[in-house]
């Protein structure tokens, strides 16, 4: 018979010692440092307070005057300013940002008019043309249907969003906006299509989509060269949209394929 002691080892010590034993086979060989990558160190960005811009943002509209835009003619901006946002007047015409850019993070601020009118793409239409020719549709998509890759957090014409995320008309909204610009090579060629991720209020709409060239009201997109760098602009559709606290970073632009690699 076993004794008290024997029993012991068994049942208690000799399994932990065996346990020991496997972790320590388990564990790989080498050295764990020659994986850690020390340099280059990220640049500290102070993120902003809630609903303020991080550190390195540059601000186009804060609220108090239009010295971020212009027409597409390079005229005053003609919209309306009041309760730090700014109004689409009909037929005054698209604005534009007076800064290019390329490759950005977007954040944008929105809002539809609180009384509702015409409904499918007559109702609160607008929207944000990254590039002045890639678009994500701005539109009152409450309770009020169109075609899907029309609506609300589209890539108009081109991407259906994952989810309606849409606030009822008259209620701010928001748009963050992740765009990397096509790279054309010296020729004109298109070496890397554009790309695009979107958070509507928050919630993710469209997932690094592929863009097929500009936004064609009719007909197929397809890709001509332009600069790596271009404004932004808001579209005045006619409707009374509302627009507030909009602000971007810039990214590292991508490189051809032929030097960097597929996106």
């Amino acid at each position: 018979m076993a004794t008290s002691l024997e029993r012991t080892i068994r049942t208690g010590i000799a399994p932990s010692l065996l346990a020991c034993a496997v972790v320590a086979a388990e564990e790989p060989a080498g050295d764990p440092a020659a994986t850690e990558v020390w340099d280059p160190e990220p640049p500290v960005v102070l993120p902003g307070s809630p609903g303020a811009p991080p550190a390195d943002a540059i601000v186009l509209f804060d609220g108090t005057d239009f010295s971020g835009w212009r027409h597409e003619d390079g005229s005053a901006v003609q919209w309306r300013l009041g309760d730090g946002a700014m109004t689409v007047v009909g037929g005054t015409g698209n604005i534009e940002s007076r800064q290019a850019f390329g490759d950005l993070q977007l954040h944008v601020e929105w809002r539809t008019p609180a009384e509702v009118r015409g409904e499918g793409q007559l109702r609160g239409n607008s929207g944000v043309f990254l590039q002045q020719r890639y678009e994500v549709q701005v539109l009152d998509s409450w309770s009020n249907r169109t075609y899907a890759n029309g609506q609300a957090g589209s890539v108009y014409k081109q991407h259906i969003p994952l989810v309606n995320a849409s606030r009822p008309p008259g209620e701010w909204q928001a748009y963050d906006i992740v765009f990397r610009a096509p790279v054309f090579a010296h020729d004109g060629a298109l070496e890397q299509a554009a790309y695009v991720t979107v958070f509507h209020n928050g919630v993710l709409v469209q997932d690094h989509v592929r863009l097929d060239g500009p936004t064609e009201y009719i007909g197929t997109p397809a890709y001509q060269a332009h600069p790596p760098k271009l404004p932004l602009m808001l579209q005045d559709h006619g409707d009374p949209v509302s627009f507030r606290n909009i602000w971007v970073r810039e990214l590292p632009a991508r490189k051809a394929r032929s030097t960097a690699g597929s996106p």
